[in-house]
This record gives C-alpha cells, structure tokens and sequence, in this order.
C-alpha cells in the first residue's frame, strides 16, 4: 500500500497515517474510482487500496466528512491518510484537469463556427457548452499551478495557441481547436461581465475565482485581432501576493539601509524600474513593513492589486474625475500618515507628492526610470523645483526581476568567460557558479521563481546639492558608488550570480550593460 511514513499528529489528538506524495505516485486504479469533481472540490486523492478498503490522502481534518461521504457515494470501505495540501492539489489537478483536454471536440467536430451574423443565443449557448467550460476552468486551475501572472489566448489564421507568463517569460501551454476559438472568448466575457455579443471593440473585465481554495483575481483584456478577438488575462494570486521584505531578494547590507529609509517619519520613497519590475510588489512588502495600528495608511492606485488588511485602498477612475491627483489631494483631508500613490504620471500629481511628504507624512510611489539616480533627474523634467525634489526625496530604489535558478536541478557549471566579463567577474575568480539542468518542477527552464536585483540610492546632503544645481544622473550615480559604496542593478546582479542564485545570461537580460 504506498510509502506510509511514522504518523502525523493532528490538532484534536487524531493520528493519521502520513502518505508521501513527493515520494509515492497514487494508484491510477484508485483515483479511477472517484468523481473528478468530487475531487477537485473537496480536495481528497484517492491513493491506493489496502485490501477492499480505499485509501484517501487528505490535507487535514477538515476533509474527514468529504472522506466518510465519499465511503457513502462508492458503497464500499474508505481510509483517511494525511498529506502535503499542496502536493495533493497539484496531483488532483494533473490527474483530473489534464484528462479534460482528452475529451475537448477536435477540429471535425460539431462546435459551431461564429461569424459576425452569429446571434446572442447561440453565443451563450456555445459559451455553456461542457468542453468549453472545462476548457476554461482548465486553463485557469493549470495557471495558478504553475504560478503564471498571464495567460495569453492568440488566434491565427489557422490555429489557436494559448501561452503563459512564468517567471517573466511566455511558454506556449495548449493548443485548443480553433472552431473554440470564439466560445471560449464568449466563456471569459461572460465570467467577466462584458457585453458577449460586441466583437468589434475592445473590452476590459474582471473574474473572482476560488481555485483549490485560493482566492484568485483575474483581469481580462480582450481586443480584436484580424483572425479573432485576443484576449490576455493577468492573474493577482492573493495567496502569493504577500511576500515580506526578507523575500524579495534585497542583499542583507541593502535591506538594512532600505528598512532605516521607510521607517522616517516623513519624505518620499520612490521605487523606479520597467512595468513587471515588481515595483508594486516592493512597495507593499515596505507598508506591511511599517505597518502598526496607531498608524492611518493609505492608498491610492490604478488598479487595486492585492487588498491588505488594515490599509484603506482607493481605485483611481478617470472616468469619473477621480484621478491619483484629485485623490491624493482629498487623501490629506484624510489625516494620514502613510501614504502610497501608484504612480507619480505627471507634474500635478508630483507637485503634491511632495507638499505630502514636506508636511510631515511619508509617501510612497512609483516611477518609470532606468536607475535610482535617474528618478531625481526625472522629477525635475516634469517641471518639479529642484529644491522640493532635493528636500523632499529620501530615497530611491531601482529595480528588476531575474529568474532563480532551480532549487531541485540546479548543477554546478562554467559560464562563458565573456559573460562573467560583462558582469565584471574576472576570470579565475572563485565562486560556485551554479545552473539548472531542467526539471519537470521547472517546467524544463532550469529557472524556479523570481527575485529582485536592487540599486539604493540615499539622498545625502551632498545628493541633495546636486538635485538644486540640475547636476545629471551620471553625477548624482557618480557620488553615490564612490561615497556611499551603492551597488548599481548589473553590481547586485553579480553578487546574486556569485552567490549561485541565478545565471549571468539571466541578470544581462534584463540589466542595461553599463561600465560598473
């Protein structure tokens, strides 16, 4: 009967076998015996039979009356053991939605083809069918699973092509017949509340999914192509959402000097970096940070991401004249102490950033620059004076997101001389240089995961000087590695790939190449 491990000790003094899925695959006889949606709700797995009786790995006690029905729906004797919840969700979901797609009409099927005459009915009807709703729940549930941010639905000419984004890369997943096409784009825009029968437009929408227990919100984006409507879904994953600072990748002596930045009482931090940077991901790592019930914090973004607790969150809707300005302005009405602007776009919305950050709260946002030194610079070009920007900003930090490297099939190995180079890693240096081979736990990447390569620039007295005179970046970046030893995005990057986290093809990618 399976790998059974000692015995697991359960809150209410219950003992449960432990069964080891990393170890033992389940018995396809047994999972054989039980409903797929039976499974996927109730999050039981059938794993193998002890005589007559069925043996069901569950996650924890919770499940014990889906096990005892499940003995009533089979009409014969069935056993509890525990398991890891997430191994038994991802076994449940490679086992039960894979064998959908087995089932999905081919391309000489009976699935109508939609054309411009195609009625509303006959939309909602195809859209209902069973194949496309399991097509649907399928793409989703394989999404969460192998934490993709995007889903990517592209119609060509003669085919379909479904892609994910892993790690900050697109990985073709599926190929659905074409004559789906349409009905799955009808299937999301009625989860999404959208008009179904206009084709010629685009739209935007918004799913709320519950996927193996995890709270999942989905923004669609669907616009029309020559050969179909495109649609692209982001993915906000709650449960993966929430990391803490110590998560993020920051280098010990970088998040020592970042935690004494965001703990000042007043000023503006920014974070700088590309869209997909995880610039948003580090700003609500800090407010979770400084987080305290004595203080009042607030929100203004565009849109929503994550809801964290404790913090008040308002949407910008342009629409309606309710704009990060006009938000941020009503927010000092709003005696706050913290403050987060999505994004500082234009002159107005900084102009008041900082008479926030100058009247004692401390303020966070974004912006699109290439570097730390290139914020100030920036603040300026948007016909910002350089003295509120000099004694306002207290901080900056630059960003970008590089692939880890598998934690199950990474090797050591020798990279190209050339690329060491560039990174400034001189031959013959001594590091454990390491590398993923590819696993089926990477989908065959060698990367597993992501994590920041950081710049911190501290606004000193002397910075400060500079911002007033209008000194360029390249002088601003020149004071800051001499005088307070800053380590640029390509200098954290080469500390990552000497400490065996990732690879130095990875950190050129996505680092501009500059003289360190």
């Amino acid at each position: 009967m399976g790998i059974i491990v000692g015995s697991q000790v359960t809150g209410s003094g219950t003992d449960l076998p432990w069964f080891d899925l990393s170890e033992e695959k389940p018995d396809p006889a047994a999972i054989e015996l039980v409903p797929g949606d039976y499974a996927l709700k109730h999050q039981v797995l059938p794993v193998s039979f002890d005589g007559q009786v069925l043996v069901v790995a569950i996650g924890g006690l919770t499940q014990l009356q889906a096990v005892d029905d499940l003995g009533v729906l089979l009409e014969r004797p069935v056993r509890a053991v525990q398991a890891s919840p997430q191994l038994i969700r991802d076994r449940i979901e490679e086992r039960f939605l894979e064998g959908i797609l087995s089932q999905l009409p081919g391309d000489d099927s009976a699935v109508t083809e939609i054309d411009d005459s195609t009625d509303l009915a006959d939309l909602q009807k195809m859209a209902g069918e069973t194949a496309v709703v399991q097509m649907v729940n399928l793409m989703f549930a394989q999404a969460v699973r192998d934490n993709a941010s995007d889903i990517h639905i592209e119609p060509y000419e003669k085919e379909v092509k479904v892609r994910y984004r892993i790690d900050g890369m697109l990985h073709e997943m599926l190929r659905p017949p074409k004559r789906m096409h349409a009905a799955i784009v009808s299937r999301l825009k009625i989860l999404g509340q959208m008009n179904i029968a206009e084709r010629r437009l685009p739209q935007d929408g918004r799913i709320k999914l519950t996927i193996a227990a995890r709270a999942v919100d989905v923004r669609v984006s669907i616009v029309p192509t020559v050969f179909g409507e495109r649609a692209v879904m982001r993915i906000l994953d709650k449960g993966t959402a929430m990391l803490g600072l110590e998560e993020l990748g920051m280098q010990p002596d970088a998040l020592v000097k970042f935690r004494k930045l965001i703990s000042f009482p007043y000023g503006i931090m920014l974070a700088t970096g590309p869209t997909g940077s995880g610039k948003s991901t580090t700003l609500y790592a800090s407010l979770q940070e400084i987080y305290d019930p004595s203080k009042n914090i607030l929100t203004i973004e565009d849109p929503v991401e994550y809801q964290v607790p404790g913090i008040g969150q308002v949407q910008v809707r342009p629409n309606i004249g309710l704009t990060f300005a006009s938000g941020l302005r009503s927010f000092l009405r709003q005696d706050p102490d913290v403050i987060m602007v999505g994004e500082i776009r234009d002159h107005e919305t900084a102009e008041i950033a900082i008479h926030a950050a100058l009247t004692g709260h401390l303020v966070f946002s974004t912006l699109h620059t290439n570097d730390a030194p290139g914020a100030l610079t920036r603040l300026l070009d948007m016909g910002v004076e350089p003295y509120l920007a000099a004694s306002s900003v207290v901080g900056v930090v630059a960003q970008r997101l590089v692939r880890r490297n598998c934690p199950f099939c990474s090797v050591e190995t020798e990279f190209d001389p050339d690329a060491l180079r560039a990174l400034g890693i001189p031959a013959g240096t001594q590091a454990t240089f390491l590398k993923g081979k590819g696993c089926d736990k990477c989908q065959n990447t060698g990367f597993k995961g992501r994590q920041g390569v950081y710049e911190l620039l501290i606004v000193d007295e002397q910075i400060r000087h500079l911002t007033v005179e209008r000194a360029s970046a390249s002088v601003i970046r020149d004071h800051a590695l001499k005088e307070q030893g800053m380590r640029t995005l390509l200098g954290d990057g080469r500390v990552a790939v000497m400490s065996g986290r990732t690879t130095p093809d990875e950190v050129l990618r996505v680092c501009q190449r500059d003289e360190i």
